[in-house]
């Protein structure tokens, strides 16, 4: 079996990642610097470490209602560790729960126009929510701090013209998500796009943690559905 690499090395009792000695990379540098470092192959920007801060942030948490947090305390409650229910909380991240980042990304970065991506797309990834009707506040103050930060915030840009087209053809306001700014901002970013899910899972998992760890504190049988939520197809 035989593997190249490129990402890091061991020789003589050095690590190095991408050149970067580990216990220098521990003293001096944040683990936001070294996400960029491996994703990238080189350290990021203090303006793209302090954008990429609030995206993590912002992914961390947002309910038990999701499945990435209701999936593992499932998983927990019939007694697994840590490790298997947050592995459950990473295995219910798909193209519906967790994929519109990189779905919307791939339309902005494709050149083409707003009236394009619209025509050409029956659902655009990135827009809408069912709390935020009018304005996700998350979306707007991602792109406030790319803004302030002095990114181009091109694929801002098309994004809002995206919004401004929908809700003109809906007839309502159809705003731009947290999804819809986590694609434009890693855009912006640079990141290559595959790694979407990645960047919604690694916040995700912190947060499912606690819900994992809460759920094993309730010391629940098991949780199991009533015949009020089973209807016949």
């Amino acid at each position: 079996m035989e593997f190249r690499t490129k990402i890091s090395t061991t020789k003589d009792g050095k690590h190095e990642i991408y050149g970067y000695d580990v216990l220098e990379l521990m003293k001096e540098h944040s683990f936001i610097d070294v996400v960029f470092l491996l994703w990238r192959g080189s350290l990021p920007e203090a303006r793209e470490a302090e954008l990429m801060n609030m995206i993590l942030v912002a992914a961390a948490e947002n309910g038990i209602e999701a499945p990435s947090a209701f999936v593992p305390r499932v998983s927990a409650s019939v007694g697994n560790p840590m490790h298997v229910a947050l592995a459950s909380s990473a295995l219910a991240i798909g193209e519906k729960h967790g994929g519109a980042a990189e779905a919307c990304a791939l339309l902005l970065q494709s050149g083409k126009s707003a009236e394009e991506i619209i025509k050409e797309n029956k659902v655009i990834p990135g827009f809408g929510h069912k709390i935020y009707k009018e304005e996700d506040p998350r979306a707007t103050l991602i792109h406030k701090k790319a803004k302030d930060l002095g990114f181009p915030c091109t694929f801002f840009d098309l994004a809002y013209e995206i919004e401004r087209k929908i809700s003109e053809a809906k007839g309502k306001k159809i705003p731009l998500n947290i999804d819809g700014a986590m694609a434009a901002a890693m855009l912006e970013l640079k990141l290559d796009l595959r790694l979407g899910k990645a960047l919604f899972l690694i916040p995700r998992l912190v947060g499912a943690a606690s819900h994992i760890l809460e759920e094993m504190e309730q010391a629940n049988s098991y949780h199991r559905l009533g015949p009020e939520d089973v209807q016949e197809s």
